[in-house]
């Protein structure tokens, strides 16, 4: 497959972030950890921050009402570009705290002794460690997922596993380490025939294919605007109109109430409900424009382009005998793998010595490394920038590695 047209041009230009001090290319395969920045974006920021500045919600000053309209239309765009409605998404600080939102919300509203979630054995800390903290709360039990045998969310097993006492089934829409992409209409109809509600985490499905909430038939999608070539310190939770409606408020303060008396207080309806205190209003404006930028250039041709980047760097691992390459073939922008006698802290510090830019490490993902049988994966990921080139520059500095390992 050729790459789409809509693609050719040199996208690295619109990104400020992929030069380097002197004037080189950086070669960055670490997307999958946060995306860099492109001049839309950063310009629409400065803007927020600049001369258009002003608090939302409150003023009933000229400024501050165009800053609350604008504020408002990026919670719309973001809706938008998941194929939601404006009502149903809520701000948060990111897919971590969106999770947390979940599960300190509805959670604690529906969950009691003997009821069970399932997860699976690829999630990211951030879709376990909020569901322990909750289960240990509330009395509910985690049931683990399998692994196929090319690394995917073994459904198969999930539909086995699956009961009557599961109320939620959390799983990674595409998986941070591995890149395999879940099934998530099947997830959705195995998870309620038995009346359970699906969570997914999107931070690595949405920056990389087409997303629609209602197709997908999730009740609660969370993603992150930094991943998205966003600012960080924001992101979304997306849920089911009916469902937000009937969560109850997690934080206090300003801008989620109705009236406050100190007797009673009444809350806002949803999203701003769970909108406590001042919002992230310049983040959330970038947050709207990172999704005018991609959705500009789409998102299909996006995933085609890295799936060729994909293809191109599994073929060149996979001719070494002395590396291992974890995830399906057809993984979603993401390459995890491992070489023999080498560890991935020191590939990525004589990687970096070339300008080259991976992630090493357990990625926030402990229980699949344990998983896989391994300390640490080096993991490249790919963004809409990403060339052949970067590609070769890491093979080259591979190569490199093994000769100073003594394995060239």
């Amino acid at each position: 497959m050729s790459a789409p047209a809509t693609l050719t041009r040199d996208f690295a230009a619109d990104f400020p972030g992929l030069t380097t001090a002197d004037g080189k290319a950086w070669h960055y395969l670490d997307t999958a950890a946060t995306a860099q920045k492109p001049r839309a974006v950063i310009d629409a920021m400065a803007r927020a921050m600049g001369e258009d500045y002003a608090t939302v919600h409150r003023g009933v000053y000229a400024r501050s009402a165009e800053m609350t309209l604008a504020f408002e239309e990026a919670r719309r765009k973001v809706a938008r570009f998941i194929g939601g409605n404006e009502q149903e998404l809520v701000f948060t600080r990111g897919a971590t705290e969106a999770i947390n939102l979940v599960a300190n919300t509805w959670g604690r509203a529906n969950l009691k002794p003997g009821d069970r979630i399932l997860l699976s054995q690829l999630e990211h800390h951030s879709n376990i460690v909020p569901w322990q903290m909750i289960a240990a709360e509330t009395g509910a039990v985690i049931d683990v997922c399998p692994l196929t045998s090319d690394h995917q969310i073994d459904l198969g097993a999930a539909e086995t596993m699956l009961t009557e006492a599961h109320k939620l089934v959390a799983f990674g829409h595409v998986s941070n380490v591995l890149g395999s992409v879940l099934d998530a209409p099947r997830a959705a109809a195995l998870a309620h025939r038995h009346g359970a509600k699906l969570l997914l985490d999107g931070c690595q499905s949405a920056p990389h294919m087409p997303v629609d909430v209602t197709a997908l038939d999730c009740d609660f999608y969370v993603f992150s605007a930094h991943k998205l070539y966003g600012p960080t310190g924001i992101g979304a939770l997306w849920a089911r109109a009916d469902i937000l409606d009937a969560m109850p408020p997690w934080e206090g303060g300003g801008a989620m109430i109705d009236r406050v008396t100190f007797e009673r207080t009444t809350y806002a309806p949803a999203p701003q409900r769970f909108e406590a205190g001042t919002p992230a209003i310049t983040e959330a404006i970038a947050f709207g424009a990172a999704a005018d930028y991609v959705s500009s250039i789409g998102l299909a041709a996006m995933h085609a382009r890295e799936a060729e980047l994909v293809k191109h760097l599994r073929r060149e691992l996979t001719a070494m005998n002395d590396v291992r390459v974890f995830g399906p073939e057809d993984s979603a922008g993401i390459v995890s793998f491992a070489i023999d006698g080498i560890h991935p802290h020191d590939l990525g510090t004589i990687l970096d010595e070339a300008n080259v830019a991976i992630r090493a490490g357990h990625h926030c993902a402990q229980p699949l490394m344990d998983y896989l049988g391994v300390p640490a994966t080096a993991r490249a990921s790919f963004g809409l920038y990403s060339t052949e080139a970067d590609v070769e520059a890491l093979i080259k500095g591979i190569a490199r590695t093994r000769k100073i390992f003594g394995k060239g």
